[in-house]
């Protein structure tokens, strides 16, 4: 059963958007799978890298489209996937998503909605709409005990962090 927290968060710049990514990266475990969806420029890759930045990883984080998968070393391992690509659920064996999930690191899946049969029971999916004023609205659709877990204290603590200001 998924929990749904439509417009949980709500981004105003890209600077938001990169801030509410740094946000979640102190509360992921090994294991946690976040699925990003949205329009092309929504803000999925700048997402991931405040996820990537809140987990230490210096590199740069770029979107794997043509690569489909980027791995980045920082507190956790970082597997952020962009399945834009793929035409057919079978080819996610031929790059290994399933046992890269499993991998002990931190999935991010950008057009995770491509493939739901493919994502995990317990996971966090994010829903990024653009308003007309293009703030951008992060619907939280949470499954599983995990899934609903981060996504509450995502909530928080993005709120906490508006509230400090």
């Amino acid at each position: 059963m998924a929990t749904t927290l439509a417009d949980a968060i709500v981004s105003r710049s890209e600077a938001d958007t990169f801030a509410a990514g740094r946000a979640l990266a102190p509360l992921l475990r090994p294991g946690d799978v976040v699925a990003l969806s949205g329009d092309l420029g929504a803000g999925k890759t700048c997402l991931t890298k405040g996820v990537a930045a809140g987990l230490g990883i210096q590199e740069q984080v770029t979107s794997p489209t043509f690569n489909i998968l980027l791995e980045h070393h920082g507190r956790l391992d970082l597997y952020h996937f962009d399945l834009y690509r793929l035409q057919r659920a079978d080819q996610l064996e031929d790059i290994d998503f399933f046992g890269t999930l499993e991998a002990g690191g931190v999935s991010i899946i950008e057009w995770g909605e491509r493939f739901p049969g493919a994502m995990p029971d317990d996971h966090l999916a994010v829903e990024i709409g653009i308003a007309e004023d293009e703030c951008r609205h992060f619907t939280l659709v949470a499954r599983g005990p995990r899934g609903r877990q981060l996504a509450s204290a995502w909530v928080a603590a993005v709120g906490a962090r508006t509230d400090a200001r």
